[in-house]
């Protein structure tokens, strides 16, 4: 007979989070079929995922797939590494729709900030995720250069922090009471999440929105399951793949 806890920890459901999930893909069918689930309250995507996924042409990828989504917001990334160019691109493809958000990334590939670009495209009332946020220091350039009229995501790469061995908790809970009265439009994003757990961890601490893969989203039906119970199928999937090898001593 297995044991139980004498209490075990009861798990919120994540449709009674504040936390919005964004669905981040750049398979079309994938982006709306996640795009009809209630859960899912906006797209992004980027050139590695569009490149990983055969995307050959960006501008056409795009459109179909507002035509498919028109009415949640999707994010869509510059890939020009010459801020003119990519103010150039930004333009574009803030032309595409109302429900489209511009990805710009904090730095080009030499590390040239690009703060003054994020400030004179807020500035023309282009909608921003300004991408790839990592440090503090970026987090308070990228407030201060933002349109506080315009709505607007900043996407720190909370998983990427956590690969390098540093809590990205603490510093997530500081982002959003620092941006909260100078930017009453813009949402904070955690990105690059590792686990369902980073979920709960960003709803915790006031973070918007999380971006999550499918292979993430995939693992929803994991919420809440009883610990006693999945560790017996733990055990049961180790016995199954060992009798199917034909292991024997």
């Amino acid at each position: 007979m297995l044991m139980t806890a004498d209490k075990p920890e009861q798990v919120t459901p994540i449709d009674q989070l504040s936390v919005k999930i964004f669905a981040d893909g750049a398979d079309l069918s994938t982006m709306v079929a996640m795009a009809a689930d209630p859960l899912i309250k906006g797209l992004t995507t980027n050139p590695t995922l569009m490149n990983k996924a055969g995307i050959t042409d960006y501008e056409a990828f795009a459109k179909e797939v507002l035509a498919a989504i028109p009415d949640k917001p999707i994010s869509f990334e510059v890939f020009s590494d010459d801020f003119e160019d990519m103010a150039r691109q930004a333009r574009q493809i803030a032309s595409w729709g109302d429900n489209v958000y511009v990805k710009i990334p904090v730095s080009n590939t030499k590390g040239d900030m690009a703060y003054d670009l994020c400030r004179e495209l807020a500035a023309e009332g282009i909608k921003l995720n300004v991408t790839a946020l990592l440090t503090e220091n970026q987090i308070t350039a990228v407030i201060d250069a933002l349109n506080p009229e315009v709505a607007s995501y900043i996407s720190v790469f909370a998983g990427r922090i956590a690969d390098t061995g540093r809590d990205p908790v603490p510093l997530m809970a500081q982002a959003v009471k620092q941006a909260a009265a100078k930017l009453p439009k813009a949402e904070y994003i955690w990105a690059s999440p590792r686990e369902l757990l980073n979920i709960y961890q960003a709803d915790q601490v006031g973070v918007q929105v999380i971006t999550v893969t499918s292979d993430i989203l995939k693992k929803l039906p994991l919420i809440g399951r009883d610990l006693d119970e999945y560790s017996l199928d733990t055990v049961a999937m180790f016995y199954k793949d060992a009798q199917a090898a034909g292991y024997q001593l």
